[in-house]
């Protein structure tokens, strides 16, 4: 890379000129080799900001505009549940709420637990249910959980990445004592790769009727984030085409309320 800021000089000028894919492109790639360049970053902010506006102006679909508004203005950032931060859309935690009560399942799967929000939120929805049932919610950072997600009875913990085998042997252990549905929902590392590693890892551990939801695949431009990277809605695509068979998808569900975080990812393990 040249002068570096030379490069931010450019990366300008690009965006000055309509042209944010090239003027995002080279902010990327300072960004790769310096992560916290304050004037790669806010630049970068600004041609999400406007291509978030180009979305919105291209619009009228009343459900994408609300969408681009809640998640470009991260509202997302401040919902909690019980006081305990969850990073999730309102509306996609309604849906769950009505899943889990249809479902009535036995175990719940979470992959990433960071605030623990969804967790509790997870276990609070057990109790009205069922009096022999479990969240098992596994992250690679614990720092950020509250003392109530640490010492909730119906709440196991596990400080692990979601694909490795131990996460898959526990999951055998507990589906022995939680016999019953299972309700999965993967909101971990959102990189492609990673969530085709979770969808793999669950494969062979899920039954017909089991429940899963592959969050934050809105991103990559499904509608948020474009030009975000591979994610959760590709891993799911390329998942399917190696497994077109394992699951439905529960388009109802996911069209109910307008938007989703959730895009194309409310399944039903067939």
């Amino acid at each position: 890379m040249h002068n570096l800021a030379d490069n931010i000089i450019a990366a300008t000028n690009l965006y000055n000129c309509g042209d944010h894919f090239q003027a995002e492109l080279i902010c990327t790639k300072i960004l790769d080799s310096q992560p916290d360049n304050s004037d790669a970053l806010c630049l970068l902010g600004k041609i999400k900001y406007q291509l978030s506006k180009n979305q919105l102006a291209s619009t009228t679909d009343a459900g994408l505009r609300y969408h681009l508004w809640y998640y470009n203005n991260q509202i997302w950032n401040t919902t909690t549940w019980a006081g305990v931060k969850a990073l999730k859309s309102p509306c996609d935690m309604w849906s769950y709420q009505e899943i889990i009560w249809d479902l009535k399942p036995s175990l719940i799967l979470e992959f990433g637990s960071f605030y623990g929000g969804g967790t509790l939120f997870f276990a609070s929805l057990l109790e009205k249910i069922n009096n022999k049932s479990q969240v098992f919610s596994v992250d690679i950072d614990h720092t950020s959980l509250t003392p109530q997600v640490r010492n909730h009875p119906r709440i196991e913990l596990m400080l692990s990445s979601s694909t490795a085998p131990q996460v898959s042997q526990r999951i055998v252990e507990l589906r022995r004592e939680f016999p019953g549905p299972i309700f999965a929902i993967l909101d971990s590392n959102h990189e492609k790769q990673h969530v085709l590693g979770e969808m793999q890892l669950l494969r062979p551990l899920l039954q017909t009727g089991d429940y899963v939801v592959v969050e934050d695949s809105n991103i990559n431009g499904h509608p948020v984030l474009p030009g975000w990277g591979e994610g959760p809605y590709e891993a799911m695509e390329e998942y399917f085409a190696i497994y077109p068979d394992d699951y439905q998808r529960d388009d109802l569900r996911e069209q109910k309320f307008g938007f989703t975080f959730a895009t194309a990812g409310f399944l039903i393990r067939r």
